[in-house]
């Protein structure tokens, strides 16, 4: 019998900030620990999901496949207007296989607010059971040495901007704001892409937003002991109330409940086998010509037998080769496109291009 609480670490941030590469990491250092991860998806291909599930974990196979290989998703992208209607769920069936797990990991959307969803552990049927270990909030480091918070934030204020029903539609410095207010620790991460001028004028920028006992930490490629950011034991539940947010600040004002996400379109792009340079040329194009914040995916490269995971934001695109493909898996290239008036037709129209 479990007599301890389970610790759960929430990691936050932007989309392309580096949250995933993090959590992988984590799930390669379990060192037998039984882990359950969470992870709130944004989009309608689960490739997050799927990176985090071919992680190698560090245990036996037992305690590595609890129920869909220790991995829930919640179906929808915000934790902040959908965790009462999906995260109770999900945690009541961990509460319920508790002698099984050791820790909990929680990957939420790019642009969710941390606060509800650690005030979700308060409700008494979670409090009993389980506990935030520490919120961690994963910040882009050259985006934030050079004033940008996210890599390309200029094209979200002139769509935020420009739509005059938007009573309450948050800029990227609140909901950095906001993401901040509620960190444990702070993860700064790509530090290997920052000079030393540029890793000090991060360290500005996210230090002035912070209290004094939140302390940050340089990460590249995600790489860092697990010690450092697992068993903090913050408590983080029992001082939330006291947090006032950008996000309360509109609502005890009257605005309109209305999240930078809802004006965000995704869709997902399926072809066969293609020749690998030409589709990231074509991408980075795409991205250039068009409204498009992060791509992401895997690419079935022309005959080569692994499979190849690419990863976009701005004009900054990450390809490698994580895992052969199965024997029986329909060799595809199925890619996720996040941004603002997507046309899914045009955008396969102009990728079919690098098919084979």
């Amino acid at each position: 019998m479990q007599l301890n609480k389970i610790p759960a670490t929430v990691v936050t941030g932007f989309l392309g900030s580096g949250k995933t590469t993090l959590l992988s990491n984590l799930l390669k250092q379990a060192n037998g620990k039984r882990i359950a991860v969470i992870v709130n998806e944004f989009g309608e291909l689960d490739i997050d999901a799927d990176l985090l599930r071919n992680c190698p974990l560090d245990c036996d196979d037992n305690a590595a496949t609890q129920t869909d290989s220790g991995i829930y998703e919640l179906a929808n992208g915000c934790i902040c207007c959908t965790v009462e209607e999906e995260f109770l769920p999900v945690m009541q069936k961990l509460v319920e296989r508790r002698d099984q797990i050791d820790h909990i990991l929680i990957e939420t959307s790019g642009l969710a607010l941390p606060k509800p969803l650690v005030q979700a552990f308060n409700w008494p049927d979670i409090k009993q059971f389980c506990t935030v270990d520490a919120v961690i909030t994963v910040v882009d480091g050259p985006a934030v040495a050079a004033g940008r918070f996210a890599h390309d934030p200029e094209r979200v204020e002139q769509q935020r901007l420009a739509d005059d029903s938007l009573d309450h539609n948050p800029s990227l410095r609140e909901l950095l704001d906001d993401q901040l207010s509620s960190a444990d620790l702070v993860v700064i991460s790509k530090s290997d892409c920052l000079d030393e001028d540029g890793r000090a004028q991060a360290l500005q920028q996210v230090q002035a937003k912070l209290p004094e006992r939140v302390k940050t930490l340089f990460v590249a490629n995600g790489e860092v002991d697990s010690q450092v950011l697992i068993g903090l034991e913050a408590a983080t539940e029992e001082r939330i109330e006291a947090i006032h947010t950008h996000h309360d600040h509109h609502h005890d004002h009257g605005h309109h409940h209305r999240h930078a996400h809802d004006d965000f379109d995704s869709c997902v792009i399926t072809l066969g086998a293609v020749d690998s340079d030409k589709l990231l040329a074509i991408t980075r194009d795409l991205i250039s010509a068009n409204t498009i914040y992060r791509v992401k995916g895997f690419v079935a490269n022309g005959d080569k037998p692994m499979r190849q995971v690419v990863q976009a934001v701005g004009d900054r695109i990450a390809h490698y080769f994580d895992r052969l493909w199965g024997a029986d898996e329909d060799r595809k290239t199925r890619l996720v496109f996040i941004g603002q008036g997507i046309d899914a037709s045009a955008l396969r129209d102009t990728l079919s291009a690098a098919e084979l």
